[in-house]
């Protein structure tokens, strides 16, 4: 069983064949897919599976904090399951792949307290920007 499946079973999420499909597709290390590969991918397995109701199972698993919401620039938002290792994000400039990223070291103490204006800072979200060996090379 995945990780997210295991974790949504431990949580008491009621199971659906609709629900289970959606956790199979976002099982896996580096998996950042939009709504609609999420959808593609679950007709695959389940084809009376309807946009709808990956787009709501999407929202609860964001909402219950077992998958994050990533919205790299002005690209559809990506789902990623890896929301309870800390972590940041790589992303290609070009082609917008990303890949999950574990640098030592923490990014919430870098920040000195006369730059943090007053704020009670509780979350660090970084993105490293550049691009892929694929599009590097096509360059």
């Amino acid at each position: 069983m995945s990780d997210l499946l295991e974790r949504l079973r431990g949580r008491g999420w009621r199971m659906t064949a609709q629900r289970r499909v959606v956790a199979e597709v976002l099982d896996g290390e580096h998996v950042h897919l939009t709504a609609d590969e999420v959808h593609a991918r679950a007709v695959a397995k389940l084809p009376e599976i309807s946009r709808a109701t990956v787009y709501n199972t999407l929202g609860e698993l964001v909402t219950l904090g077992e998958v994050l919401e990533v919205a790299t620039d002005k690209r559809a938002k990506r789902y990623d399951p890896n929301a309870h290792r800390p972590h940041h994000h790589l992303v290609c400039a070009q082609c917008g792949a990303i890949r999950d990223v574990h640098p030592t070291g923490n990014p919430l103490a870098d920040l000195p307290s006369s730059e943090r204006f007053g704020f009670t800072v509780s979350d660090v979200e970084v993105t490293y920007r550049g691009l892929c060996p694929s599009c590097a090379a096509a360059a």
